[in-house]
């Protein structure tokens, strides 16, 4: 089944931009290409020397690509976790700032195929590169309780994660669950409570998205690649979805921006002591109350960003 995909409006499209400090000779990466909101920015503040990479692993994002004509930018269809492979591999060595929208476009949510949404009964897949992996229908046929429980329970943060799973598998010895149509109703015949103005099956579709495509891990193993192939004062400009996501950037830009813990009372002097990585750039951002009017899928949204402040090649050896 189809539905027709509504535009997508980017998140922090000024705001981001403008947290890059985008150069017109710059060189910039876009790790998350989506409809290419954030890229035409960035297109449009660069120069004739500038240069934008993009990454996506959805291959409807990459042909939408393909309608942006610009000489200046390379389009790549990989996981940002090949961030560093796939941009030496396309002739890119460092960049003055690197962007992260992880958020999921609007045409993945309202394309009723993909299987990302509740609202419309089609194949249970909900994987972002379809060339590859398992669908979330596979998944479920052959995971334990326990495994389901986790997966809802820590990524949906879903209080009846348990009885869903219990439900899924006293199902599914009948007949698979193969469709959105299928686990919703699993779902909504099972939580016992309501959210004012949320659907039952919410935090289950987001729990099984996010285990299927590996989005916390992918986030996790990116960051210090993105942080490395910074160039000294690049800006990194992170926009999160979920909760478990800020922790993962939040900790990260903090720890980089914090120096390496010494024993007390070693006989340094200032500039002998390990310097950070990374600073800080103002507080965490939230949407506006107009934006989250506007585009009521900006409203979980947060902006991190922090600015390389020195070279550091011994904390990324694993990368070399």
């Amino acid at each position: 089944m189809s539905s027709s995909p509504r535009v997508h409006t980017t998140v922090f499209l000024e705001e981001a931009i403008t947290a890059l400090a985008v150069q017109p000779d710059g060189v910039y990466l876009d790790a998350t290409f989506g409809r290419g909101g954030h890229s035409r920015a960035i297109l449009s503040r660069l120069g004739a020397n500038g240069r934008l990479l993009a990454f996506d692993r959805d291959l409807e994002a990459i042909e939408a690509g393909r309608a942006v004509r610009d000489s200046r930018l390379t389009l790549l269809h990989r996981p940002f976790s090949e961030l560093r492979e796939g941009a030496l591999k396309a002739g890119f060595s460092g960049f003055d700032g690197i962007l992260f929208d992880l958020g999921v476009s609007s045409p993945q949510l309202d394309d009723g195929g993909r299987g990302f949404s509740f609202r419309y009964d089609a194949p249970l897949d909900m994987r972002m590169d379809t060339t590859q992996g398992e669908t979330a229908a596979e998944w479920l046929a052959r995971a334990e309780i326990r495994e389901i429980t986790e997966v809802i329970r820590n990524y949906g943060e879903e209080r009846f994660a348990f009885q869903i799973a219990k439900k899924v598998v006293a199902a599914r010895a009948e007949r698979p669950v193969t469709s959105t149509g299928e686990f919703a109703a699993l779902v909504r015949a099972t939580v016992r409570s309501r959210e004012p103005g949320q659907d039952p099956a919410t935090r289950s579709f987001q729990a099984l998205r996010i285990h299927v495509n590996q989005e916390l891990d992918q986030l996790a193993l990116s960051l210090p690649q993105a942080l490395l192939l910074l160039k000294p004062g690049g800006r990194l400009v992170v926009i999160s979805f979920h909760s478990l996501e800020d922790r993962i950037v939040k900790q990260f830009l903090r720890a980089a921006a914090a120096p390496d813990d010494l024993p007390k009372n070693l006989p340094l002097r200032a500039r002998e002591l390990p310097q950070p990585t990374l600073r800080l750039v103002g507080r965490a951002r939230k949407p506006t109350a107009a934006e989250t009017t506007a585009n009521p899928r900006a409203r979980s949204a947060v902006m991190r960003v922090g600015e390389k402040i020195g070279e550091k090649p011994e904390a990324f050896a694993c990368y070399a």
